[in-house]
């Protein structure tokens, strides 16, 4: 019982102690706030975010940066996740599918049956600790017959009051209780990490559905455009223009892009029943909005500051998890002490041989202590001591997958935008040479397959393109996410401050 609390802190963020941590605690009420934020400023000064937080002067200690105060004003425990971040796309009907999918979907419902249950858990703890009253009035009275043949009056009903209180000296029951709290907060950063997910799935499926629907546009278009070269090719062999070797080729690329169509087809099918599921409903048709090369591009502000990545929900459950693990194992090691517990007895006793009713009552007090246990108490502690060290680990994890996640999403919106112009400028290469080749082939002057190689070079590009681009607005929705569910210019003012 004698193990210091503030070794706990390196646990946190080093390799070293996995073995040695039965005896470490996290920094107790006061201090316990503090290490976390120390903790994680100590991974927002790494190298993780250079790209998106910008120079600065070289940064202090860790111990200096201290989150700010009511950092989770914008989640917060209970309060539901930014609800307009979406809207930045500019598409009505995606923020209208959103709403929908927040409303119904099956998999909010359970997250939100899951915090009610951890709620009813923390009312139960918080129950443990107050005096258990109850009551006990018999149903019969009467007399008895003595073994001497001969009635004599008995006593009647004896209502009586019981109550009984652990007196809790060593905060078995209060650990227990704020371990419950933090398992309660944990649910509702669950819960709120649900919500985000499936507004970030409703909005990607979106954007891959309006991909689809470009990319069975462009298979039409082609498809279109090559029966317009099978037409022409079929007459010019039936004219004995031309050899049967065209049209052949003709024939091959028609059938070639027509089996695109029902490909298409059945992607936009399945992508539609998968946003229904989102949504909550049955399969059915998902409404159309903006086309997709229409969608808007919100702009990043420079310099976002890491600790608008403390919003995200399921960091904040990692640290609750953390919290609870750590209160668990101070409620065991608690009820290796000793146990006090108060109870009393009051009642009324009546009897028909007595003039008045007499007041009973008693008052004590037991003592429980483990002498011998074989170990269980010990085994007990030592395995919340192993579930603290798993949380601790967890909430490392969670804080260093957030960076990474964010700078993942910045290098795909980048990256993604100059595929996209790289590609739109060989698409409109492509364009104008299939318009030379088709010339030239119409007149005479080239041969089919060079019309051919530009039909195949234009259509592949296009369907890259479109690629490209749904794969730029899936990276600004994976940014919105990684962020805890975007950011407006109050929340990088309320967080960004210079270094002291």
């Amino acid at each position: 019982m004698g193990d210091g609390r503030g070794a706990r802190r390196d646990l946190l963020f080093s390799g070293e102690g996995r073995g040695t941590g039965r005896g470490a605690a996290i920094a107790d009420t006061g201090s316990r706030r503090r290490v976390f934020a120390r903790t994680f400023a100590a991974l927002a000064a790494s190298a993780i975010l250079a790209g998106c937080i910008g120079p600065r002067p070289a940064p202090p200690a860790a111990s200096a940066v201290a989150p700010p105060p009511g950092w989770r004003t914008a989640l917060g425990p209970g309060a539901p996740i930014r609800a307009d971040w979406w809207t930045a796309f500019g598409d009505p009907v995606l923020a209208d599918l959103v709403a929908r999918a927040l409303a119904n979907n099956v998999d909010i419902a359970t997250a939100a049956a899951r915090v009610e249950e951890a709620r009813a858990s923390l009312r139960l703890a918080r129950a443990q600790q107050t005096p258990l009253i109850g009551g006990q009035v018999p149903s019969t009275s009467g007399q008895t017959v003595s073994p001497f043949g001969t009635p004599s009056d008995a006593i009647g009903a004896v209502p009586a009051i019981t109550a009984s209180y652990d007196l809790d000296l060593f905060g078995r029951l209060r650990q227990a209780s704020r371990a419950a709290r933090a398992q309660a907060l944990a649910s509702e950063g669950a819960r709120d990490t649900v919500r985000l997910a499936v507004a970030s799935g409703v909005a990607t499926g979106y954007v891959t559905l309006r991909a689809l629907d470009q990319r069975l546009a462009v298979a039409r278009e082609t498809l279109a455009a090559r029966a317009e070269g099978l037409r022409i090719a079929r007459r010019r062999a039936e004219t004995g223009y031309t050899s049967n070797l065209e049209l052949h080729q003709a024939e091959a690329e028609y059938q070639a892009t027509l089996q695109l169509v029902p490909a298409a087809e059945l992607a936009v099918s399945r992508q539609e029943n998968a946003l229904s599921l989102l949504l909550g409903e049955a399969p059915a048709a998902i409404p159309r909005g903006l086309p997709l090369d229409r969608l808007l591009t919100p702009p990043i502000p420079d310099g976002l500051p890491a600790d608008l990545l403390r919003r995200r929900p399921d960091l904040f459950q990692a640290e609750q998890t953390l919290v609870a693990a750590d209160r668990t194992l101070d409620s065991a090691r608690a009820a290796m002490l000793p146990n006090i517990a108060l109870t009393g007895t009051a009642g009324v006793t009546l009897s028909t041989v007595l003039a008045k009713p007499i007041g009973v009552f008693t008052l004590g007090a037991s003592i429980l202590s483990p002498i011998l246990d074989g170990g269980r108490l010990r085994a007990q502690a030592d395995v919340a001591t192993a579930r603290r060290d798993q949380a601790a680990f967890t909430y490392r994890r969670t804080a260093l997958t957030a960076f990474r996640e964010v700078d993942d999403a910045l290098a795909g919106v980048r990256r993604s935008g100059e595929q996209a112009t790289a590609l739109g400028g060989q698409v409109d290469a492509l364009a104008a040479a299939l318009r030379n080749a088709s010339n030239r082939y119409r007149a005479g002057y080239s041969s089919y397959i060079d019309q051919l190689d530009a039909q195949r070079g234009l259509l592949a590009a296009q369907l890259s393109l479109v690629q490209a681009r749904a794969d730029r607005l899936n990276a600004y929705v994976a940014l919105y996410q990684a962020m805890g569910g975007g950011w407006s210019a109050d929340d990088v003012a309320a967080t960004r401050r210079p270094w002291r």
